[in-house]
């Protein structure tokens, strides 16, 4: 037995000293990582310690450790409320709405640019179709704002040219979701589908050239050989959009949000900004920003055991 003890002793001594020599072999790669671990471990991990506040009634003055334990109170204050609800319903709906129309539209933007040759046209559409990526959040909601305008927007002189009525988009709670979604899929289409073309440059000519002297049509070569060659990546990127599914920023939001829309435009972030950093209650909404989390960190961890099993690819 001591035997054994000492040979396992000695294989784990190895082992740790081969890891050793792989980091010490590689550590111009670790000081290249070292300031990005260094970025989260500060800005986001250490400060993790703070959503205890969210089990108290935190005072400023008397600080976190100070300040009464109050359990769930805070939770079910939240859960009891009368905006509950609605405020789960807006999140839900615009995050599955940007879903269902956002998810696919970069896939086919990137099949469409991967059949075209290289040449001005197709790099005149890829600078047009990521251009929008790099408009600040500012001046994409002002920008939408002067297009929608009842009465100076474009797209109403489109509308009354055609015959039909103008009409207040940003203050129609029934467009409000529309308008978000579209001009955010807008923005990013163009700049997702790079990761899908990334994908696709792996895909080996040969298969294309054998599906054509198979008489494969194009649409057969996209389906059968395009297709599953991103099907991986596809995976992970709905994994990690369903995972996010509930954390709707609030900064475009409250750009275009008026209190005329505010029943289709209040988010569980609004709410949690309105009632953290206006209201000055950090511990409700710590505790409703927490909530929002862990059902975030529930949808990623079922999604992926799903995705494991019926496609073998997951994040974890």
């Amino acid at each position: 037995m001591e035997q054994v003890a000492v040979t396992e002793k000695e294989k784990s001594v190895s082992k740790l000293g081969e890891k050793w020599k792989l980091i010490k072999k590689n550590r111009q790669l670790y000081w290249f990582i070292l300031p990005a671990f260094l970025v989260i471990l500060i800005f986001s991990y250490i400060p993790m310690y703070g959503i205890i506040i969210a089990f108290k009634d935190y005072v400023p003055a008397l600080g976190i450790w100070g300040s009464p334990w109050v359990g769930f109170k805070h939770f079910q204050r939240f859960f009891d409320s009368y905006y509950f609800w609605d405020l789960l319903k807006n999140t839900l709906g615009i995050s599955l709405y940007s879903l269902i129309v956002g998810f696919p539209l970069p896939i086919i933007l990137a099949l469409a640019l991967n059949e075209l040759k290289d040449g001005k046209f197709k790099k005149i559409t890829q600078t047009v179709t990521y251009a929008p990526n790099f408009i600040s959040v500012v001046v994409m909601v002002g920008m939408i704002v002067a297009f929608l305008n009842p009465s100076t927007g474009l797209i109403n002189h489109v509308l009354d040219f055609l015959g039909f009525e103008r009409m207040d988009f940003m203050s129609d709670p029934k467009w409000f979701k529309t308008v978000y979604v579209l001009s955010g899929v807008w923005q990013s289409t163009g700049w997702s589908s790079v990761i899908y073309l990334a994908a696709l440059s792996g895909v080996d000519p040969e298969l294309h050239e054998a599906a054509v002297v198979d008489g494969a049509s194009r649409l057969r070569r996209i389906w059968h050989i395009n297709l599953p060659t991103i099907r991986p990546t596809m995976v992970i990127l709905l994994i990690m959009s369903v995972g996010s599914i509930m954390s709707l920023g609030h900064e475009k939001i409250l750009l275009m949000q008026n209190p005329l829309n505010l029943e289709s435009s209040n988010v569980i972030s609004t709410f949690v900004y309105q009632q953290g950093l206006l209201d000055a209650q950090y511990s409700y909404a710590t505790a409703v920003g927490l909530f929002n989390s862990v059902i975030n960190a529930i949808l990623l961890i079922s999604v992926n055991k799903v995705a494991d099993k019926l496609n073998e690819t997951s994040l974890f």
